[in-house]
């Protein structure tokens, strides 16, 4: 699967989300639909220790982790120690 950060950047900062501040777990579900050869493995990793809010009882992601994850499971990659914030 060939990666392209700007579309990856444009689709996840353009995702209609229901909180501005993120992604529930319903819309990571239905964004990772569209990379059915991601490893999962390498996104679940790039999650750990991740900060997130808690909005109205759900836990909201924020977009940025979801790009990074998104980076480590479609390039089957770890997550880079210069991308921990």
């Amino acid at each position: 699967m060939s990666l392209n950060i700007e579309d990856l950047k444009n689709k996840v900062y353009n995702f209609p989300t229901k909180h501005k501040e993120g992604f529930v777990q319903d819309e990571i579900d239905i964004l990772l639909k569209d990379y059915p050869d991601i490893n999962m493995n390498k996104f679940h990793n790039a999650l750990m220790g991740i900060t997130c809010m808690l909005i109205n009882d759900e836990i909201v992601t924020y977009h940025c982790d979801i790009e990074k994850a998104l980076c480590c499971g479609i390039d089957n990659r770890d997550l880079r120690i210069w991308a921990w914030d």
